[in-house]
């Protein structure tokens, strides 16, 4: 199984992948699951802007769409070349709300600085399933 460090490095291997001509802001994710698969991400811009596609949801998409869900992903690094730790945007944490368990580890990096959190710290008092079903 990866540890931290080598999800992270994972993470960074998948940023090499990102399509990034706007914004030159380059994002790279890996979602680690339970039984030691990982699947990467890699933002994806386009010139309609909402056509852009985040490495997070790029990697979590990739992982649910090999039948991995929520029980079976294990942790998630998101990484960037930026001057600061790379954090998910709003939609990406209302993505994450919903596909990954709320305790799952979330490890940030930008290849100096590190923070380890989970959706519930990036994401307080979320808008969910349970305030959809009724």
């Amino acid at each position: 199984m990866l540890s931290r460090e080598e999800l992270i490095q994972e993470a960074f291997r998948a940023m090499e992948n990102a399509y990034a001509p706007y914004s030159n802001y380059h994002v790279g994710a890996a979602v680690l699951t339970t039984d030691g698969r990982v699947f990467w991400g890699a933002n994806i811009e386009n010139a309609s802007y909402g056509a852009t596609n985040c490495a997070e949801r790029s990697a979590v998409f990739s992982a649910y769409s090999n039948g991995y869900h929520k029980d079976r992903i294990k942790a998630l690094a998101i990484v960037s070349d930026g001057d600061r730790i790379a954090a998910p945007c709003g939609i990406c944490r209302q993505v994450l709300c919903e596909l990954l368990d709320h305790h799952t580890p979330i490890y940030l990096s930008n290849g100096k600085d590190e923070k380890d959190t989970d959706i519930d710290e990036l994401l307080p008092m979320q808008f969910s399933v349970e305030d959809v079903l009724r």
